[in-house]
């Protein structure tokens, strides 16, 4: 494909139209969209933010599908043309040209190698390292792109992505497109690309579904219809929405009527009974929302201080346990000082919106927590997105961004909410202090799981007083609600005072406060709770690993389930819950479509028959839906 500019002034067009959209989407100034900028590394567009861009320019232009593998604007425009241009789904039509374009792009993509460095003359091998491997799947994606066969005889004989190109190119152009579906007349949408019927026509699209009734959509494709009534997306999602209620697949929100425990008595909506559960998708990690110690404080300091205090910690809202409460977690966490916000996701909204601005860099873990991702579009500063734990990738971002005129903060879950994994600290620790960035660590899922005392990722790694700012919710293992920051004093007061989740935003309850003093001092003084917890958490890890499941790489106390296929995710779940256990089935958006998984959260209150039990289940009903498992 031409370079965009005046060598092709209708690509140019095209150029300048592709980016109006982007800057509609992402709020960006136009200049700031340059053509090479990696759309997560550079700009901290997500896959969510890119299917509304997707969105955008299906409509715009009247073209199909697009790919939703494009890393960068120039890749974007590229895709864009390359529909415009399609005839007959013959896209190869356009030679060698088009192909190489495609190949680069799927090159970057499948080696992680900077545009720069693919030249189309640079050897395969000797220079990029590029094995048949690799180039047997670059060929398999340009491949699909163009709907053209896969399997093109001397592509491994290719020394250089020119040859290659022109070899595909000669192949394709002399085949019949691989797949058989018929291209829509120019101008016009396929039908599962064309918008929502406008208001008033009265008819909705069928859903896409298998042979055996399967309705194959899933919460993705609710989150882009167009309509000019608001609220026609509400519709349609309630539709499938009730669908999977009554194939017993969504079960999300029924009310418990006992406390949170090993077990616990929920109220089946769907059946319209009471049922007992094992519950196993709890994070009340340390039991301390049973604890009467933390009962009783709650309660005591209810009938002193009242239900609530009516007002922002600012305005008449500030009560003495309050201030108790930040100087003790400020001293469990081993650092100077705290602030605490009405909720976890308010706290990762307010300090990182209150400290990096539009000339500064956020630059966060692919995998974050979306309370992180929200603060970050808050906080109108340049969003960088590293692949999940991957240095070498936080390297290349970060020298990417050396010569940015404003801050760099990094920021990172400690445990990752939906994988149970840890964070590499002392890998970002080192780099932070290479390219002088600063590190916020999100300790909501390692706060009381995390270090012989429970203090988090920082005790893990001994890496207490490296890290600047360290957030964290109190609704898990601290058993009461709210979050907070610790850090420096100077940084914990300017938070006081500039975010707006803090300042202009009611605090917790008094009782809720004590009851989280309460929480500290149980920790502090049975230690063996922690201890505990860990037993629990290696006694079931080993009964499913041993079973075949794959649980990632899981090192905390959640247990990723991973399955894959959202169907047979759900499927499963549906047979679980039928066995008398209670876990988290997530789909989309808790995590990317072909991802889905059960989330199991194990606490110190299982008994070792709770575990017991709960390992058949989840093999019971693995047999049941035909989950695989490794060496089965």
């Amino acid at each position: 494909m031409t370079e965009t500019g005046e060598k092709n002034p209708d690509l140019a067009l095209l150029h300048k139209q592709v980016v109006e959209i982007v800057a509609e989407r992402t709020l960006y100034d136009e200049s700031h969209l340059l053509p090479d900028s990696h759309f997560e590394a550079d700009l901290g567009i997500d896959s969510v933010i890119l299917e509304s861009i997707l969105a955008s320019l299906q409509e715009r232009f009247g073209i199909g599908r697009l790919n939703g593998q494009v890393a960068t604007l120039r890749e974007l425009v590229d895709a864009v043309a390359a529909e415009l241009g399609r005839e007959g789904g013959a896209a190869w039509a356009d030679g060698p040209d088009t192909v190489l374009s495609a190949l680069v792009s799927a090159a970057l993509r499948q080696t992680q190698y900077r545009r720069d460095q693919l030249g189309p003359d640079t050897h395969l091998e000797r220079d990029l390292g590029i094995d048949s491997v690799i180039l047997t799947s670059v060929v398999a994606e340009v491949a699909q792109t163009f709907g053209a066969p896969e399997t093109v005889p001397g592509t491994g004989e290719a020394t250089t992505l020119r040859e290659l190109a022109d070899l595909l190119s000669a192949a394709w152009s002399h085949s019949e497109p691989a797949t058989a579906a018929p291209a829509p007349e120019p101008g016009t949408a396929r039908q599962e690309d064309r918008p929502a019927p406008q208001a008033g026509e009265g008819r909705q699209a069928p859903p896409s579904s298998a042979e055996d009734g399967w309705d194959s959509r899933s919460m993705k494709d609710f989150v882009e219809q167009r309509d000019p009534d608001l609220f026609a997306k509400a519709r349609s999602f309630g539709a499938y929405r009730r669908g999977r209620e009554e194939d017993r697949l969504y079960w999300y929100g029924m009310p418990l009527h006992s406390r949170c425990e090993n077990r616990a008595v929920i109220f089946d909506e769907l059946a319209g009974r009471k049922r007992e559960f094992l519950m196993f998708a709890s994070n009340n990690y340390l039991g301390l929302a049973n604890h009467p110690k933390v009962i009783e404080a709650v309660c005591d300091a209810t009938r002193s201080y009242g239900a609530t205090h009516t007002g922002s910690r600012f305005i008449g809202g500030t009560n003495m346990l309050h201030k108790e409460l930040e100087r003790r977690l400020a001293a469990f966490k081993q650092r100077p000082a705290c602030i605490v916000y009405p909720g976890g996701y308010a706290a990762n909204l307010g300090s990182i919106s209150a400290l990096v601005k539009s000339y500064d860099t956020l630059v966060v873990d692919k995998l974050n927590h979306m309370s992180i991702v929200d603060g970050a579009k808050l906080s109108g500063g340049s969003r960088r997105i590293y692949q999940h734990n991957d240095m070498a990738d936080l390297e290349r971002v970060l020298r990417r961004g050396a010569d940015s005129p404003g801050g760099t903060l990094i920021v990172a879950d400690g445990v990752f909410s939906m994988h149970g994994d840890i964070c590499d600290l002392p890998g970002i620790v080192r780099l932070a202090k290479a390219y002088g960035a600063r590190v916020m660590i999100d300790d909501a899922h390692a706060t009381g799981v995390l270090g012989a005392r429970g203090s988090g990722t920082t005790e893990h790694f001994n890496l207490k007083g490296e890290v600047d700012l360290e957030l964290g919710t109190m609704s898990k293992a601290l058993a009461g609600m709210g979050g907070f920051v610790v850090g420096d004093e100077e940084v914990v007061e300017y938070l006081r005072y500039y975010s707006n989740s803090y300042v202009f935003a009611a605090n917790i309850p008094a009782g809720v406060a004590a009851g989280l003093i309460a929480a500290i001092d149980v920790m502090e003084a049975e230690p063996e709770r922690v201890k505990r917890l860990w037993t629990n958490i290696g006694a079931l890890r080993a009964r499913l690993l041993e079973a075949g499941f794959d649980l990632e790489n899981s090192e905390s106390a959640i247990l990723p389930i991973r399955i894959g296929d959202e169907r047979q995710a759900m499927e499963m779940g549906r047979a679980v819950r039928a066995r008398g256990l209670y876990c988290q089935t997530v789909v989309f958006p808790g995590v990317p479509l072909g991802d889905a998984r059960l989330r199991v959260s194990v606490t110190c209150e299982h008994t070792p028959e709770d575990l017991e039990l709960a390992a058949e289940i989840f093999l019971d009903a693995a047999r049941e839906t035909g989950v695989r498992r490794a060496g089965r």
